[in-house]
C-alpha cells in the first residue's frame, strides 16, 4: 500500500521561504513520477513541479525559479524548497505519486494516483 505523508508547511510573510517534504513508501514500481500540487480554496488542483524516476524535472510557470523539487531515493522522500513566496501561493500543498504515460511524467493531476493528506502553507502579505 503506498502512502505518502507531507509536512512542513506553515505561514509565512511574502518574500520568505518554506520546505515541505513527503515521505513514501510501498511503492514497488522502478519507474514512477512524483509531484507537488496545491489546491486553493474555490480552485482546481494544479501542478506545481514533478519529478521522473531519473531525476528529470518540470515546473509550472508560476514557480520557474523559485520552487525547486528533489528527490532522496535512499531516504524515499520528496522536497519542496520554496523561495520569494508570494500571497497567490497560498494553498493546500499534495505530494503525490504515480506511473506517469509511456514513461515520461506530465504537470497534470490526472496521471497521478496516489496522494498524501496535504499541509497548509499561507504567505501573507
Amino acid at each position: 500500500q503506498v502512502q505518502l505523508v507531507e509536512s512542513g508547511g506553515g505561514s509565512v510573510q511574502a518574500g520568505g521561504s518554506l520546505r515541505l517534504s513527503c515521505a513514501a513508501s510501498g511503492y514497488k514500481n522502478s519507474r514512477y513520477c512524483m509531484g507537488w500540487f496545491r489546491q486553493a480554496p474555490g480552485k482546481e488542483r494544479e501542478a506545481v513541479a514533478i519529478v521522473d524516476s531519473d531525476g528529470g524535472t518540470g515546473y509550472a510557470d508560476s514557480v520557474k525559479g523559485r520552487f525547486t523539487i528533489s528527490k532522496d531515493n535512499a531516504k524515499n522522500t520528496l522536497d519542496l524548497q520554496m523561495n520569494s513566496l508570494k500571497p497567490e501561493d497560498t494553498a493546500m500543498y499534495y505530494c503525490a505519486m504515480g506511473a506517469g504515460l509511456d514513461n515520461r511524467c506530465y504537470l497534470s493531476k490526472y496521471f497521478y494516483n496516489y496522494w498524501g493528506q496535504g499541509t497548509q502553507v499561507t504567505v501573507s502579505s
